[in-house]
């Protein structure tokens, strides 16, 4: 088994030294789902929901859940982000976020990526929760990420 980066000898948490490695663009896709009753699905698509229009503050939400990682995860770098794009769609059953985001950097946005859906989704929650008590968060995974040298 690999060691773990964010402890140090002592098995205590650290921030990651990052500042040997070069600058690289850095991409990550996130996506996650929320099911919904076929009811809020029709609120949703008739933009009928009382706290206003969910997909697009969903996309906003993820957007802003992305670019504040760091101050949430604790060992997460801050990121100079050059991009974050969210989408949240009706599929059959409920609603898919998906989360890319991309940076000029020396460590990955796999966090900000995963981050952003998680937050999109939540969002959905809360929007529906008055009318919708069975929904279920699921399948939060990263898809992808690279990088390449610049």
């Amino acid at each position: 088994m690999n060691k773990l980066s964010h402890t140090n000898e002592k098995g205590k948490a650290q921030m990651v030294d990052v500042g040997h490695k070069p600058n690289q663009l850095r991409t990550a896709v996130a996506e996650g789902f929320i099911s919904l009753n076929a009811e809020t699905i029709r609120l949703i698509k008739d933009n009928q929901m009382k706290k206003g229009d969910v997909l697009t503050i969903s996309e906003i939400a993820g957007i802003q859940g992305a670019k504040r990682t760091s101050e949430l995860i604790p060992l997460c770098h801050p990121l100079q982000i050059t991009k974050v794009d969210v989408k949240a769609s009706i599929e059959d059953g409920g609603v898919k976020v998906n989360c890319m985001v991309k940076c000029v950097g020396q460590t990955g946005v796999e966090m900000e990526a995963l981050n952003g859906v998680s937050i999109g989704l939540l969002t959905i929650y809360d929007m529906c929760k008055a009318v919708d008590k069975n929904m279920v968060i699921s399948g939060v995974k990263l898809v992808e990420k690279t990088k390449e040298d610049i």
